[in-house]
């Protein structure tokens, strides 16, 4: 089966050959034009020649002249083998004096120093090319005027025009079509490294993403083919997000699911109401754990760098906000025997920010430092403007101190302290991590300023 012509090859040859053939009928319609008029040039004047003949065999006569024209003269006269000819004469009052009264009168602007008067007309229903002048019938100075008229089918005219076309417009159309086989081959010949690029676009896997090699792009379809390699890198890193948070849910639940299976199977098997509360309330404290886990693998995925495109940043004081956050933890400090603090300045720190992310930024970060800050501890939250123009902000808690060969893995996914006691995915942090980078923010790690603790720092840019 035959593959359809590409459309561009087309639309090329449309827009490269089109306007030669649209040239080439305009050449032709002028061409005829031009003829025909040379035509009527040449044949006009033999038609002139006739209409001398006729008057000169026109005589004096009293009260007017007269034709005195044979059967035979007239034959000998109007003999064409291609075209009819007729003439009429009349005398200068209008009175007829021979030949064909059907000839239309060339009207009364007819000038009377012989020049002729060329025109056409249509006579027994055919076209004819006419000539009508007033004459003299006699060289002698004085002598009357006839009008005379000698009307001609255009046949031979017809004939060398159309003749004369062909010999303008046939080397023309023969160069077109000798352009047009060139061209087919030029643009086929061009257009075969797209028809290649074309190839290896459809020859591709689905799960193939790696970007088209250039070498042999055109230049102008260069730019079109960066972008879809920019498209495929974009594609594979989010599927790179989307298979590592699948093997990451997966590697994470698995053990979780096991233990509610086996706390359940261990429920099924008591019989003592005491044993079965106690199986049910640590199924709970599972199911509890479970469900954080959950929340905070799709507060993973949806603050992948890749979901850079659907922030939409707000004008936010970061001040105000950050102390409305830090007021809803209150409760849990309390229950825990934390002291919770902030500390803040009285101006507006006002940077862009996506409200939701922010809000989950401040909420992993006061809950990883009260989870892992002893009882009767403190943590403080604190808001300021860097001598560098930034907004910080500052969580700091009285937990274990982090070692700083820790510190460069401690925002990545999963990773946990070895010796930490307290309940935890390894996930806040990295969830902390991948918002600050959403936000353009920098987050820095340092030990607290009394020595006891650590101190988490989200550094923004400032808006004017």
């Amino acid at each position: 089966m035959r593959r359809p012509e590409p459309r561009l090859q087309r639309k090329l040859l449309a827009w490269l050959l089109g306007p030669l053939f649209i040239l080439l009928v305009l050449d032709t319609a002028a061409a005829y034009w031009t003829s025909l008029r040379f035509s009527h040039v040449a044949y006009d004047r033999a038609l002139h020649e006739i209409a001398r003949e006729v008057v000169l065999h026109v005589k004096p006569g009293t009260p007017q002249p007269r034709l005195e024209l044979t059967e035979s003269a007239e034959k000998v006269l109007l003999l064409d083998q291609e075209d009819r000819l007729y003439y009429r004469l009349a005398a200068q009052d209008g009175t007829p004096l021979g030949g064909d009264s059907n000839l239309p009168a060339p009207g009364p602007g007819l000038p009377r120093n012989g020049q002729p008067h060329f025109y056409g007309a249509t006579l027994h229903g055919q076209e004819v090319r006419m000539v009508a002048a007033w004459m003299p019938i006699a060289e002698t100075p004085g002598a009357p005027l006839v009008q005379v008229q000698v009307a001609e089918t255009v046949n031979k005219r017809t004939r060398l025009a159309w003749e004369m076309v062909a010999n303008v417009v046939l080397p023309q159309l023969l160069l077109i079509v000798a352009a047009t086989a060139v061209v087919w081959f030029g643009v086929s010949r061009g257009l075969q490294p797209l028809q290649r690029l074309r190839r290896a676009v459809s020859d591709r896997s689905h799960l193939d993403l790696s970007p088209i090699a250039l070498e042999d792009v055109p230049g102008e379809v260069r730019p079109v083919v960066e972008e879809v390699n920019e498209l495929m890198a974009r594609l594979g890193r989010t599927f790179d997000f989307q298979n590592r948070f699948v093997a990451d849910a997966a590697h994470q639940l698995k053990t979780p699911v096991s233990g509610l299976k086996a706390q359940i199977e261990l429920a099924l098997r008591e019989s003592d109401p005491e044993q079965v509360r106690h199986s049910l309330a640590q199924l709970y404290i599972s199911a509890d754990r479970l469900s954080r886990l959950v929340r905070q693998l799709l507060s993973l995925a949806r603050n992948e760098p890749g979901a850079l495109d659907t922030v939409q940043l707000q004008p936010l004081d970061l001040h105000a906000f950050a102390l409305e956050v830090s007021m809803e933890w209150v409760p849990l400090a309390l229950r825990q025997n934390v002291d919770l603090g902030f500390e803040g300045v009285e101006e507006a720190l006002t940077i862009a920010a996506d409200s939701d992310r922010l809000r989950e930024l401040i909420n992993n970060l006061i809950d990883n430092a009260i989870r892992y800050t002893q009882e009767h501890g403190r943590v403080t939250v604190r808001t300021s403007r860097t001598p560098d123009g930034l907004a910080q902000l500052a969580i700091s808690d009285d937990g274990p101190r982090i070692p700083v060969a820790e510190r460069a893995r401690i925002f990545e996914r999963f990773h946990r302290l070895l010796g930490t006691q307290a309940d935890g995915s390894g996930l806040g942090l990295a969830i902390v991590s991948e918002i600050a980078t959403l936000h353009g923010a920098r987050i820095t790690l340092e030990e607290d300023t009394d020595g006891v603790g650590n101190t988490f720092s989200v550094f923004f840019r400032l808006r004017a």
